[in-house]
């Protein structure tokens, strides 16, 4: 079969497999309960946050260790005419700069992950208070 044949083929499978998609769910999804599908447990995400802090402080300095010995040993290759000096010292830069990168990804995600918590205990704490005030109150219990 010919390149031009094979396109020709996969252009009309592709054409009679297109069909308008709407934006919206379709009425019965299948395969679900009809229920939220997703659950907030602040335990689990607590831990997570954790996970993502532990890594932060670990990253800050054992991402580091060996940035004295590269930037060393980078010199010394410089200094004695091998191009690769340069290049030992760019992929320490690049190094430097990924960890960086990563250090403040964990922060993010711990410190996004502690104001969830924080967030969600204040407005379950103000719901509290708003039933407890209110006269629905005494239907609930």
């Amino acid at each position: 079969m010919s390149f031009d044949e094979e396109w020709s083929a996969a252009r009309a499978t592709a054409s009679s497999n297109a069909a308008m998609r709407l934006n919206q769910v379709p009425a019965d999804p299948g395969g679900g309960t009809g229920g939220a599908d997703l659950a907030f447990h602040q335990d689990q995400i607590g831990a997570v946050g954790s996970e993502a802090y532990n890594l932060h402080t670990r990253l800050q300095t054992d991402g580091k260790h060996a940035a004295t010995a590269t930037t060393e040993a980078a010199g010394a290759l410089t200094r004695e005419g091998f191009a690769s000096g340069a290049a030992l010292l760019k992929v320490g830069n690049l190094w430097e700069t990924q960890v960086k990168t990563l250090v403040a990804a964990c922060a993010n995600i711990s410190n996004g992950l502690n104001y969830s918590l924080s967030s969600h205990a204040k407005d379950e704490q103000q719901l509290h208070a708003d039933f407890t005030a209110s006269a629905i109150d005494k239907y609930l219990t």
